[in-house]
């Protein structure tokens, strides 16, 4: 893979990565905090893997008819995508906590979702927040048969109605990575980047593979071993909550980066992008429902995308404090700050965003990836 370079000649852009770095790093020094999670943080990772685990322990234990086991199974989903994105997405950032192997075991909790903490820190960490909505790099942004997030993907017609069966789809995708990650793997590896982070790809393959057997022995396995219901009805259950899991992570994901504003920026004929990396991400981002409370609990402060891809060893419980910090220095130095006011604003302008790449010509532009 062709690396990227970030190369800006504009002494504006310099001077303002420079500058909200340290106010933001002036925030928590003149404020004596740690940019990592306190009490707060260790309630709401429990909390989630309650809303998680718990109804999975009921389903076991307790006799139930099927319709409340079906409740139950798409509370997981939401406690599985509050682990996702509150517990999981911090951990592996190191912005957890200051101590490696409390991020290493609250990481870990992504074996939880059925998925593979390798692939995510080489997909997310690396080449997500590196090279963010840049086609070719940005897998979050890949164009995948009915769904088309890149202006530079060929363009069906099956896209022209993505922005209504986008929402159904998004609900397979942790499903999905049960078998994905085995191809995106070994994509990695002959790519050479599993090498090049340390790790050796034959035991990275063999410990994906005994993870996901355990995984499907505990969820899929024991309900059929220790429960009235039947094959059919335990797959059900799991499909649900997938399913709900999944919807709800993919959206608030892509609502930070496929609406309007967001723009996608596409290297130079030397691969080259012409802005310092902080304005790449300033640019390629936005937050929404920065005063929504609950939302700001549930989600994991992913409402803060912006304050997340200028500042990812920060945990997120800081963003709603740092957040008008770092408006204000964008504004000071003349940058757009991509706010939506309200989740159903921001769940609007994704909609748009899909109908508009839906019917929006290929762009003709070489990819250097």
């Amino acid at each position: 893979m062709k690396r990227i370079k970030f190369v800006s000649n504009n002494n504006q852009q310099h001077l303002f990565s420079t500058t909200v770095r340290k106010n933001v790093n002036d925030y928590f020094r003149e404020n004596e905090i740690s940019p990592k999670g306190n009490i707060n943080l260790f309630t709401q990772t429990a909390a989630m893997l309650l809303i998680y685990l718990l109804p999975f322990i009921l389903i076991l234990t307790v006799p139930m008819n099927g319709w409340v086991a079906v409740l139950l199974s798409a509370i997981m989903g939401i406690g599985m995508a509050g682990v996702g994105m509150c517990v999981m997405h911090d951990a592996l950032h190191g912005s957890y906590s200051h101590y490696d192997w409390v991020n290493k075991i609250l990481g870990g909790t992504m074996y939880l979702l059925g998925s593979n903490v390798f692939n995510w820190k080489i997909q997310h960490n690396i080449l997500h927040h590196a090279y963010t909505n840049i086609e070719g790099y940005d897998q979050d942004i890949a164009s995948r048969g009915p769904l088309r997030m890149s202006e530079l993907a060929p363009l069906h017609k099956i896209h022209k109605y993505q922005y209504i069966h986008a929402f159904l789809l998004y609900g397979f995708v942790t499903i999905s990575k049960l078998v994905k990650d085995f191809s995106q793997l070994i994509g990695f590896n002959k790519a050479g980047l599993t090498k090049q982070h340390a790790h050796n790809p034959t035991n990275e393959f063999i410990k994906m593979v005994i993870v996901k057997i355990i995984y499907l022995s505990i969820f899929i396995g024991l309900p059929i071993l220790l429960t009235p219901f039947v094959w059919w009805q335990v797959l059900l259950g799991f499909f649900i909550m997938h399913w709900t899991g999944g919807c709800i992570l993919s959206t608030i994901f892509q609502m930070a980066h496929v609406v309007e504003g967001a723009e996608q920026l596409h290297p130079n004929e030397d691969g080259n992008i012409e802005n310092d990396w902080i304005v790449h991400e300033l640019r390629t981002t936005s937050n929404f429902a920065r005063n929504n409370l609950f939302l700001n609990w549930y989600i994991g402060g992913l409402n803060f995308q912006i304050e997340h891809h200028l500042f990812p060893n920060i945990c997120h419980i800081h963003y709603r404090k740092i957040s008008p910090i770092v408006e204000k220095t964008a504004k000071e130095f003349g940058f757009e700050y991509n706010l939506k006011p309200s989740f159903m604003n921001a769940l609007g302008s994704h909609i748009r965003r899909l109908k508009e790449l839906g019917m929006q010509p290929s762009k003709n532009i070489e990819i250097t990836a």
